[in-house]
């Protein structure tokens, strides 16, 4: 009987948690529903008024920067898409709408200073904002694989101008302006959004004052953030890794012992083509900038043990380019940055990030 009596009570209570149940449920579904934040792959919708401002930019640019974002929108373009779009505008025209050419285009007109060649419709439409906008989005939407590429070498695949990385300078300047002007918060994080590092800045090593393991021993030497000892070329190559990557503070994205997926450490210089042929990411044997340097042990110069990295700053026209590291040069000037120009066969390989591509 008592046993009964308890069952019936549990049932007494479970009922009416079953119908609030059903009635929160109902609830959640008929709630409006928060907006989502939106990543690369979605498209975001743009708010302007005569009230918005963004430093630097007038009326005018950011009416044509919303044009851009809108046509990319009706097009269902990617938040990548759409800052590709704005970056190069910004690089043919200051996202200004010209009725003039130039030097090597004579006939380009509009936004994106499109050809007089049929590709781009009539001088009408190139002239048009959003026309313009739509014809220039149609055409990167045709480029093979190009939401993997850098975005100047997606932009430069529509272009066909004669520095792909001709735009890359203006990728900071579109992303402040795609967030200033869509509806909503997005994600800008790993490597498809996040403003790529500044390669060639120059000394920027954030640890360039921390004692050397030669200065004070290995047993008492500390490491950097990246788990490598500080001021060692294989911690400042990691560095502008990480920066590029879009993770310029801690906690990195990149570390020593992380870098790899099968759990060995990215080790000393000696072991980063391993390291980069075991992650699956590209080399070659052309200067990219912001790609790191390899050279087994031995080559020009390295040391003979362990090998040496650092990274391209600059490429030139004469086969040449511009390195730039850390412990490259003997003492008393070993474990602090330099610079220097060296022909592009001397490295065992160069070691590209996955969104590079060797310059052509």
């Amino acid at each position: 009987m008592s046993q009964r009596k308890s069952l019936g009570l549990v049932a007494l209570i479970a009922i009416p948690g079953l119908f609030l149940g059903l009635i929160f449920t109902m609830l959640l579904l008929l709630a409006p529903a928060k907006p989502a934040v939106a990543t690369c792959g979605s498209a975001v919708s743009v708010v302007i008024d005569a009230d918005t401002k963004v430093e630097g930019y007038t009326g005018e640019q950011l009416k044509n920067a919303a044009a851009i974002m809108g046509a990319g929108k009706a097009l269902d373009l990617s938040v990548k898409g759409q800052m590709i779009s704005v970056m190069v505008s910004l690089g043919e025209s200051g996202l200004r709408v010209l009725d003039y050419g130039d030097g090597p285009g004579p006939d380009s007109r509009g936004l994106f200073q499109q050809r007089d060649n049929g590709a781009w419709g009539s001088y009408a439409d190139r002239m048009d904002p959003a026309i313009s906008a739509t014809n220039f989005i149609n055409a990167l939407q045709k480029v093979e694989g190009w939401e993997l590429l850098e975005p100047t070498i997606a932009g430069n695949k529509v272009q066909r101008n004669a520095d792909p990385y001709h735009y890359q300078k203006y990728w900071p300047e579109a992303v402040k302006l795609v967030q200033a002007l869509s509806d909503g918060q997005f994600v800008l994080e790993g490597s498809d959004c996040a403003i790529p590092g500044q390669s060639g800045a120059g000394d920027d090593y954030p640890w360039k004052d921390s004692p050397t393991w030669m200065q004070v021993g290995t047993n008492d030497a500390s490491t950097s953030p990246l788990n490598f000892y500080y001021r060692e070329c294989v911690d400042f190559a990691l560095w502008r890794v990480n920066q590029q990557m879009g993770s310029a503070g801690e906690p990195f994205k990149f570390l020593n012992g992380t870098f790899r997926p099968d759990g060995q450490r990215l080790g000393s210089a000696v072991t980063w083509k391993t390291g980069w042929d075991t992650k699956g990411w590209p080399t070659g044997n052309t200067p990219r900038v912001g790609a790191v340097v390899w050279y087994a042990p031995g080559a020009g110069g390295a040391d003979p043990t362990f090998g040496h990295v650092a990274v391209v700053k600059e490429v030139k026209d004469d086969g040449t380019y511009v390195e730039e590291g850390y412990n490259g040069n003997p003492p008393p000037d070993d474990h602090n940055y330099y610079t220097r120009i060296v022909s592009s066969d001397v490295p065992s390989a160069f070691l590209y990030l996955p969104t590079q591509e060797e310059k052509k």
